[in-house]
């Protein structure tokens, strides 16, 4: 969530860049931001001077009781009983108004890097760079669910089945597939520093509003009720809050995490020809990289895990595209984010498979995630994320654009995790 210290010191710029992001109630909430923030001060200044007050009566009785002057030390005493009730008043205000202060900070997004583009929706995200040409396939084509219906691979309506519309089943080597991909993203991930994590797939409510699912994304989410658990939409929630409530040493520090889990969302709203087959799952498979930075380093450090998603993609022979996501567009939490697109031959279209975010202080200032400089001083730290990679769509890929009139190649890379080069 933004610091109340910035929000204080620079309000109109923090408004403007909150506008950028369309967020409506930027005005409104930051005013009543300010207003109780300043009640909660006067309040709090209010307490202070009557505790110091008390303090003084409190020495005075003492002292009176030693002089033998009992009468007036136990008037003194009432006194001092009032004193009390009014603390006990101004205290309950004082924190009747830091949870309402804190319950707005939770429903502002964070405000976005100035490199953010101005724009309402995906429609105005900027293309970076795009690696690779557009492949071409021949007329007669499938797209990947009737690819998978063909090799007998991927059973949507066995998923259907067994528990509704978006929980594929895979079987034979769509199965072997989907474990050497999440191994092959492990393995680059390994080689590139990642410690790897083998996280709960469920997580309480505090870590969920540790990395701002909560409150913004609570109904994407599915919640169990009975234990109030909610399943992960992705391994960042449970990574990122392994550093809840931790002050670091600058020795700990980067820390590179990686794990492979599996992820649900309820996708509430989705219909139509664009989450056909694997374009949009309730479950699916996704490995994901975490960073924790010094906030001098963390944009060098984006950049560098925007070049390992890039790398990943090259290795599977698929051609991608960069996008910088606008201001419309880009997530409650994000800062900045870069968006991987993998060309779909057989759909003609292009289909998202990683996000790469610097949340800045954002999720830090959540988790209470901080750090202690070289003098001593105790420091917020940046958090990063990305997908390395989500599998769904790029198995779609996959499968759409290495199909050939025998079968489907596997790439090359990935012969050594799957053991075999061919589905036909």
């Amino acid at each position: 969530m933004l610091q109340l210290q910035v929000i204080r010191e620079n309000a109109a710029e923090v408004v403007r860049a909150l506008q950028k992001k369309h967020y409506a109630a930027a005005q409104e909430n930051i005013d009543k931001i300010l207003a109780l923030d300043a009640e909660r001060r006067r309040t709090q200044q209010e307490l202070e001077a009557l505790l110091q007050e008390s303090n003084k009566i409190s020495k005075e009785i003492g002292d009176l009781y030693k002089q033998g002057k009992k009468q007036e030390a136990d008037a003194l005493k009432e006194k001092t009983a009032l004193s009390k009730e009014k603390n006990k008043e101004l205290s309950a205000k004082a924190g009747e108004l830091e949870q309402q202060i804190q319950s707005l900070l939770y429903s502002i997004p964070n405000t976005p890097h100035a490199s953010v583009p101005e724009g309402k929706d995906a429609a105005d995200n900027v293309v970076e760079r795009q690696v690779g040409e557009l492949d071409s396939l021949p007329e007669n084509a499938l797209p990947h669910w009737e690819l998978a219906a063909k090799y007998n691979i991927i059973d949507f309506e066995l998923g259907n089945k067994i528990t509704g519309a978006g929980f594929p089943v895979y079987k034979g080597k769509g199965a072997r597939l989907q474990r050497a991909l999440i191994n092959f993203f492990l393995d680059r991930a390994n080689k590139a520093g990642y410690v790897e994590i083998e996280p709960p797939l469920m997580v309480n409510e505090a870590s969920g509003y540790g990395t701002g699912q909560l409150p913004d994304k609570d109904a994407q989410m599915y919640h169990i009720g009975l234990d109030n658990f909610y399943m992960i939409p992705t391994a960042e929630v449970p990574v990122t809050n392994l550093y809840r409530d931790c002050i670091l040493q600058e020795k700990d520090l980067p820390v590179k995490n990686c794990a492979y889990s599996a992820c649900f969302r309820r996708e509430a709203g989705s219909y139509g020809k664009d989450v056909r087959g694997l374009n949009r799952l309730h479950q699916f498979d996704k490995v994901e990289i975490v960073r924790v930075e010094k906030p001098e380093d963390s944009y060098k450090v984006l950049d560098e895990m925007c070049a390992h998603v890039g790398h990943l993609l090259e290795e599977l022979e698929l051609t991608y595209r960069v996008l910088r996501l606008c201001g419309g567009d880009i997530s409650f939490t994000s800062a900045l984010t870069f968006d991987f697109e993998v060309y779909s031959a057989a759909q003609k279209r292009w289909l998202e498979v990683s996000s790469v975010s610097n949340f800045e202080t954002y999720q830090a200032n959540r988790l209470h995630l901080r750090y202690k400089d070289a003098e001593g001083k105790t420091r917020l730290l940046h958090t990063l994320n990305g997908s390395a990679l989500a599998l769904p769509r790029v198995v779609a890929a996959l499968l759409e654009n290495h199909q050939d009139e025998k079968g489907i190649r596997i790439p090359k890379a990935l012969q050594e995790f799957t053991g075999f080069d061919r589905i036909d």
